[in-house]
């Protein structure tokens, strides 16, 4: 058997391909996205060589690679004997998620050239469902938002031996715009000295040195952090304890652009350094 473990992620245009890649990256493995599958031989054996240091690679295929089709059966098939770890994750979703999903993003479906969007999604799905037949995992991404997908893949493809740890969403907002409808927990960092207010400082955003320096000048807020700090090292292992799967955390200020960018920033940093897996997500910070 061939040390190295092998993930192929594909299925239907916009039920998340993408996302699982980013997720699994997150957890150590080695990514590609559209490798050509005539290539996926050369690219294993290369990775195979005794001095690489990769164990495990994901790669994304599907069908923006025109010959995927005609091929992915037989080159699967032989990777598989020769002893190659491969198992397909076939992600899913209904037409209705896609849809809209098509919608939003206001991107043209791969093959919907000459009719709509659904009919795109009624021939991909007739043309993928031997693949999504033989795949390992299938997972229906419908009900799921970005951070679930993350924690979905991350969760399956952790080994059986690896600590299942709690993953963490982070989340910076304005109040202005509303909270975020999925935060398990939110915290208001409204009480800190406001950078908007300093004439220099006002049109940058919290990832700026200049407005972290400003935000961190100030006691309460290295004291605040100190806390939160404090009360997340007990909180945490009490949610893992629970078998919670996921943890929405949102910091809110005003504008979701200064403060709350620069306290996120600094809480996952020190939740990476515990080892987290953490997923940050700036929603306002590029509102004008």
């Amino acid at each position: 058997m061939k040390n190295i473990r092998v993930v192929i992620i594909t299925g239907l245009s916009g039920s998340g391909k993408s996302t699982a890649l980013r997720a699994l990256e997150d957890i150590g493995f080695f990514c590609v996205d559209n490798l050509p599958v005539v290539l996926l031989p050369k690219f294993l054996e290369i990775q195979a060589d005794a001095s690489s240091e990769i164990s495990k690679v994901a790669l994304v295929m599907d069908l923006r690679e025109r010959s995927f089709l005609e091929k992915y059966t037989t080159i699967f098939s032989e990777m598989k004997e020769m002893g190659y770890r491969i198992e397909i994750l076939f992600l899913d979703a209904s037409d209705d998620a896609l849809l809209y999903r098509f919608k939003e993003t206001r991107r043209t479906h791969p093959l919907s050239e000459k009719g709509t969007i659904m009919e795109g999604i009624s021939l991909e799905r007739a043309k993928l469902s031997s693949l999504r037949n033989m795949a390992d995992k299938v997972i229906d991404t419908s009900p799921y938002n970005v951070h679930q997908l993350k924690d979905v893949a991350q969760r399956y493809f952790l080994s059986s031996s690896a600590e299942k740890r709690l993953v963490i969403n982070l989340t910076s907002f304005g109040y202005r715009y509303g909270l975020p409808p999925d935060a398990d927990i939110v915290i208001d960092v409204r009480f800190l000295p406001n950078p908007y207010f300093v004439e220099n400082l006002k049109h940058l955003d919290g990832t700026d040195q200049k407005v972290e320096e400003f935000v961190m000048g100030w006691e309460e807020s290295r004291t605040f952090l100190r806390e939160l700090f404090k009360l997340f090292e007990f909180l945490i292992p009490l949610y893992e304890k629970e078998g919670k799967a996921y943890l929405n955390i949102a910091l809110g200020c005003t504008g979701g652009k200064h403060r709350s960018v620069v306290m996120l920033n600094r809480f996952g940093k020190f939740l990476s350094e515990k080892s987290y897996i953490i997923n940050v997500n700036h929603r306002d910070i590029h509102r004008v």
